[in-house]
């Protein structure tokens, strides 16, 4: 990768201009429409029938997936999408139309197959592991009434849209005759064409502009090896010199991802993500973003390098996931923040984070307060909650609302910015949050800490929030009391040493 390209992908002021208006651009999205069920419970024994292990489900999760989840992508970081897909006449085919019905910015066009069952996978998760995935679905190619019904309402949906995203997972709905069919017409309607393919035979996608497998299906397609840069440019250039292919979007699991245009340098983009929780959709997301950003004008490059970052957001999540603009934006700037300040993030990015925390099995506190400056009161309530949880959120208000909570003339001394990094740069802190109302209630319903821990001078049956973390089985701790600290103390010793020092000097 030529140093050009570094700067392009290392330009976080680009980015940002990219995110701005990437809610302009508009994908349809034709492909293989499924609903993703997640069951999640606990495995405490092993069953007396067979060597199986016994979930005790708790709840369930149901999302779009496939090209629904692509649309979910789009629609997630503000962009307008349009979905062509087919669906069963069946309880699960319902859901799906209901699901989309609530989407904002997605309008989707589902051609009903009374005979043919929508797909739906269901994963059994117990303590952040998948135990069993079961699959309900057909792979027959779609009857030629339903191909030409598909492909009527992508000649409407080409008319106004800025990409076309082909997302195929082997289901059938992408059949020979589809396929081709809607590279022609998009190609006539001078739309460029993302594909997302599953087939091993890459020359049913002749004809796209972009083409997105990962490293073991270009491995699997070509018979070439994929594991350097210049094994993966190799393969992918094989494919584009035999097929009429404009661009090969390699994802490359642990080694990143790879841009490799027909004629010009590769890029190779290193892995952004720094925990690997569930891939699952992770393609889609990759896809989804690009689409957006080509969508807007950008060039490939620095719309592969947000791809690559939506990517590395989003396998730190549970389940088929999306990538919202306020992750986005949050790892744009955290490229360039120190480890420290990486901590404080919007309550987005901490929801997502307890999401996942909780489904390992981790155990989250929540403290709140002002602190404004830092003393031993401080440290010993920190350290004591940390003590009680194995990630500890710390919820700080911000400069107005401490000024309405009257803590005295000219505070608070330090501003919520300064505030937030000297306690983000403290080990037992995981997160830092600044809220703006006047009380943590509105963040506490929404992450839902399994603990909220106050200083010891609070009355236990008086700590804001306490009923609400009760009421959904969370636990309320009183940490210890350290008498004679607190920041207004500190501050008052400060007044007074400083009045002490001026009377002495007036006295000389």
């Amino acid at each position: 990768m030529g140093k050009a390209d570094r700067n392009v992908m290392s330009d976080s002021a680009a980015m940002l201009r990219l995110l701005d208006a990437i809610h302009r651009g508009r994908i349809a999205c034709l492909g293989d429409l499924m609903l993703d069920r997640y069951v999640y419970g606990s495995v405490d024994r092993i069953s007396a029938e067979a060597p199986i292990p016994i979930i005790k489900a708790e709840r369930d999760d149901a999302m779009l997936g496939g090209v629904g989840n692509v649309v979910r992508n789009v629609a997630a970081a503000g962009g307008q999408a349009h979905l062509l897909a087919l669906r069963g006449d069946d309880d699960a085919g319902m859901e799906i139309a209901e699901q989309v019905a609530n989407m904002p910015g997605v309008k989707a066009d589902l051609v009903i197959d009374a005979g043919r069952p929508t797909t739906v996978k269901t994963r059994f998760v117990a303590a952040g592991q998948q135990l069993l995935r079961a699959d309900r679905e057909s792979t027959e190619p779609i009857s030629s009434g339903n191909g030409e019904a598909l492909l009527a309402r992508l000649d409407q949906a080409l008319a106004e849209a800025d990409v076309l995203v082909l997302s195929d997972y082997g289901k059938g709905v992408l059949s020979d005759a589809v396929l081709a069919a809607a590279i022609k017409r998009a190609r006539a309607a001078n739309v460029p064409i993302i594909a997302d393919p599953k087939r091993t035979d890459l020359a049913a996608y002749a004809g796209v502009d972009f083409l997105k497998p990962n490293r073991s299906e270009l491995a699997s397609a070509t018979g070439m090896p994929c594991d350097s840069d210049d094994q993966v440019t190799h393969a992918a250039r094989a494919v584009m010199g035999q097929y009429d292919i404009g661009a090969m979007l390699v994802s490359r699991s642990e080694q990143g991802m790879s841009l490799i245009p027909r004629n010009g340098a590769a890029i190779h983009l290193p892995v952004r993500a720094t925990e690997v929780f569930d891939v699952s959709g992770a393609g889609d997301t990759v896809v989804a973003i690009f689409a957006m950003a080509l969508a807007t004008g950008a060039e490939p490059g620095l719309a592969a390098g947000l791809a690559n970052l939506a990517a590395a957001i989003v396998v730190g999540k549970v389940g088929t996931a999306a990538v919202s603009r306020d992750e986005l934006a949050h790892g744009i700037l955290a490229a360039d923040l120190t480890r420290s300040e990486d901590k404080v993030v919007s309550a987005a990015i901490v929801e997502a984070d307890v999401e996942r925390w909780r489904a390992r099995g981790l155990r989250v506190g929540f403290t709140n307060g002002c602190f404004d400056l830092l003393h031993p009161g401080h440290i010993s309530l920190l350290n004591e909650a940390k003590a009680n949880c194995d990630r500890l959120i710390v919820a700080i208000n911000d400069d107005a609302s401490v000024q309405r909570l009257d803590k005295g003339e000219g505070r608070p001394v330090q501003g919520e910015a300064a505030r937030a990094l000297v306690l983000a740069s403290l080990t037992m802190v995981d997160r830092v949050l600044i809220f703006a109302d006047d009380t943590p209630i509105p963040l506490l319903q929404l992450l839902r800490p399994d603990m909220l821990i106050k200083g010891g001078d609070y009355d236990v049956n008086g700590v804001v929030g306490g009923d609400i973390v009760r009421g959904y089985g969370g636990e309320v701790k009183l940490a210890s009391f350290l008498a004679g600290h607190s920041s207004t103390a500190v501050i008052s010793r400060m007044d007074a040493a400083t009045a002490s020092k001026a009377g002495s000097s007036r006295g000389n």
